[in-house]
């Protein structure tokens, strides 16, 4: 009995219909690959069936790919098995889809909703493929994300239909198509309206049409040319090559895998080109990035999105009515989102026209929205029409949930509070928005601490996927689930961390930017300080985050610091750095046109301030830029290691997933944990003691790591 798709026959056609239990979109598991194995056989051995049609039971979706889970757990199976064995398995959905192709009954593809990875792979390989008109179905390989390639031929099928160098576009970086892009490229044969689909395809079987792919013909040669002395063929794989590579800065082994199917693909029969495939696909599961990346990208933040961390026992909370203090950028982009997902906000301010400028962030965004033909005037409207702008606060009153992001001060903190306490039901949540202030100490300002609690958003809030979740030595169980519910509202991914000064993202992320301070501080080349930084897999060199965020924001947070840790503050080489520019030099980031970079006036790109080697001399004797990169992962790590060991993180999921998506930590590594694990931590902490005894105890590992090294452990 099959449980995976419906087999329906009817005047001689097979409808197949995916249907994956107990999953929301349909996903390649071993029962589906079992369930098509045993519905092919029917068809092939059924003379009274001339053709099939496959499509999907779930609406919106027609098949998502590989269930990520299930790789996993094939990989960590054959851990002692052969090269061979581990090939067979690697290539056994992609031989599936090969002798779909050559049965001798044709099949259609009627896609009604997305499909990618493995689904498109399983379209591709249908004789004909019809899809939904709708602006919702995306259509790609996004394998590349999760450090993978296509292994189900879907990368040599592409190419046969579209050429090398559009293959190259969209599996190198994982871009969708749209349907009408799709049949635009010739990768599908027609889109019609979702419900014409079945007509449209059981017209085409009854047309008696052959059951051969056009690769299988003979003579077929592949648009554009491909093959290892074609001159376009060379010149695109010449390009290409150059192209992935300035994005990737080879830390992808993916994006290189691809780059060869592609081009192995062009020179040998299709037969063989769908085995080295899969043969690419099997070393990159059985490498160090895929494995992490998977498990961090996909596993651990799924799970974090559906509530791994909730208090059991405590009934769902609805935010229909929040509070947002200050209407600033943090809170006007919180305004927004929360907008956006449906909620009444009333977004306070301590002056009407503050209130009205938070407001009209929404405007501005949603301007931008129609103008992309991605957001119609009416919902635009509706979204505004939820948003108030106030000074009152008795505008507060019946709040699910009131989050405050006004400025970094304790006491305008603590004034906020206690007015808005006056005026909130006793069963009201109270968040603040804060970055850096303890949460125990805010919440000193609230008489219910069990309900206060840290909801730390990043910037821009609309961009940013991830939210930090802080609990308070007091904050109680209603107060973390109620929050948790309130992210699973706007569609973001939590964390939840304990409470530290600076927590866990900003605490961490401000060493990256403080070891390129560093650097500049000894006298390395801030281009090479920049490019490193960049290099390693990081979004944006360390001096230039460091301008967005201020420069003189770290100076402020290194002085209250200091006045709270008193004789406990440990001085690092970044504090002169960030004090000449700021009180010296008066270079505060881009927020006045001045930092380590140059913002011209007229709008031009910014470069690097040609006179900081001037103020800060460089060094007779540059590092490589190997050991550069080496300082800002072992920086980064070694601090994640001290969170862990603090308490301040619960587990290491929340470590990786809060340091890729909140501060963009190089995602090939799978997060710092991750990375640790990769080098192995006896290896780590050898490396991390040269660092220190080089550069100084920032880079001392913490016993946690020492021990784990004696034991033979990992985070994993």
């Amino acid at each position: 009995m099959s449980k995976t798709i419906n087999f329906d026959l009817n005047d001689g056609i097979a409808t197949l219909t995916i249907d994956v239990p107990g999953q929301s979109m349909n996903v390649v598991t071993a029962d589906f690959i079992s369930d098509l194995a045993s519905a092919l056989e029917k068809i092939k051995t059924d003379d009274s069936i001339k053709g099939a049609i496959i499509t999907s039971g779930k609406q919106g979706d027609f098949m998502a790919g590989a269930d990520l889970r299930m790789l996993g757990e094939m990989t960590g199976s054959l851990v002692d098995a052969t090269p061979e064995q581990r090939f067979e398995a690697a290539f056994g959905y992609s031989k599936l889809l090969r002798e779909i192709e050559t049965s001798g009954k044709p099949f259609v593809a009627a896609v009604n909703g997305l499909a990618l990875g493995g689904g498109l792979e399983l379209a591709l390989a249908c004789h004909y493929r019809l899809v939904a008109d709708s602006p919702k179905i995306k259509l790609g390989l996004p394998e590349v994300m999760v450090g993978l390639l296509p292994g189900a031929g879907g990368i040599q099928r592409l190419m046969r239909l579209m050429g090398m160098q559009m293959t190259l576009q969209y599996a190198s970086t994982g871009k969708n198509m749209s349907p009408q892009e799709a049949v635009g490229f010739q990768v599908f044969h027609g889109m019609h309206p979702a419900d014409q689909l079945l007509d449209k395809a059981k017209e085409w079987l009854n047309g008696k049409p052959g059951a051969i792919q056009p690769w299988d013909k003979k003579g077929f040669k592949i648009p554009g040319g491909a093959g290892a002395m074609h001159p376009t063929a060379v010149q695109t794989m010449i390009g290409a090559n150059a192209m992935a590579q300035d994005k990737s800065m080879h830390n992808y082994p993916a994006i290189q895998a691809i780059l060869a199917c592609v081009y192995q693909g062009g020179i040998v029969p299709f037969d063989t080109a769908i085995r080295y495939d899969s043969k690419r696909f099997a070393q990159l599961l059985e490498g160090d990035v895929a494995p992490a990346m998977i498990r961090t990208l996909f596993v651990n933040k799924m799970a974090a999105e559906r509530g791994k961390d909730r208090p059991k026992g405590i009934e769902k909370n609805v935010v229909k009515k929040l509070g947002v203090l200050g209407a600033g950028l943090m809170g006007a982009g919180i305004a927004y989102v929360s907008a956006k997902a449906g909620m009444d906000v009333v977004l306070l301010d301590n002056n009407q026209e503050n209130a009205e400028k938070g407001k009209a962030y929404t405007e501005k965004l949603n301007d931008k929205g129609m103008k992309r033909g991605k957001l119609s005037p009416e919902k635009a409207q509706a979204m505004l029409d939820r948003i108030t702008p106030t000074t009152d606060y008795t505008m507060l009153e019946g709040c699910d949930l009131v989050i405050e992001a006004v400025f970094e001060d304790m006491d305008i903190k603590a004034d906020v509070t206690k007015k808005t306490e006056a005026v909130i039901p006793a069963s009201t949540v109270y968040a603040s928005n804060t970055s850096t202030l303890p949460i125990t100490d805010l919440a000193k300002a609230f008489s219910r601490e069990e309900d206060f609690i840290g909801i730390h958003f990043f910037s821009p809030v609309d961009k940013m996927p991830l939210v930090e979740i802080i609990m308070g030595k007091n904050t109680g169980d209603k107060a973390l689930a109620h929050a948790l519910d309130y992210v699973s509202q706007i569609k973001k991914t939590p964390i939840v961390v304990n409470d530290s000064r600076g927590f866990y993202t900003s605490r961490c992320f401000g060493t990256y930017v403080q070891e390129g301070y560093a650097m500049v501080q000894e006298g390395i080349k801030p281009a090479l300080i920049e490019n490193a930084g960049k290099m390693v897999g990081m979004p944006v060199g360390p001096l230039a985050v460091g301008d967005e965020v201020a420069i003189d924001l770290s100076y402020k947070i290194g002085m209250a610091t200091r006045k709270a840790l008193g004789d406990k503050y440990v001085p690092t080489p970044a504090d002169s750095f960030v004090e000449k520019m700021v009180v010296d030099l008066e270079r505060f980031g881009r927020k006045n046109a001045k930092g380590s970079y140059v913002y011209p006036e007229d709008g031009s790109k910014k470069y690097l301030w040609p006179e900081l080697g001037d103020h800060f001399p460089l060094a007779d004797d540059q590092p490589s830029v190997d050991e550069v990169k080496q300082r800002f992962l072992y920086r980064q790590a070694v601090e994640v290691a001290r969170c862990y060991e603090e308490g301040v993180l619960n587990d290491s999921p929340s470590g990786d997933v809060g340091a890729i998506f909140g501060w963009g930590f190089a995602p090939w590594t799978g997060g710092p944990l991750s990375f640790i694990d990769t080098v192995g931590a006896d290896e780590f902490v050898r490396n991390a003691d040269i660092l220190a005894e080089k550069h100084g105890p920032r880079f001392t590992p913490p016993q946690l790591l020492r021990d784990m090294a004696a034991k033979g452990e990992t985070f994993y």
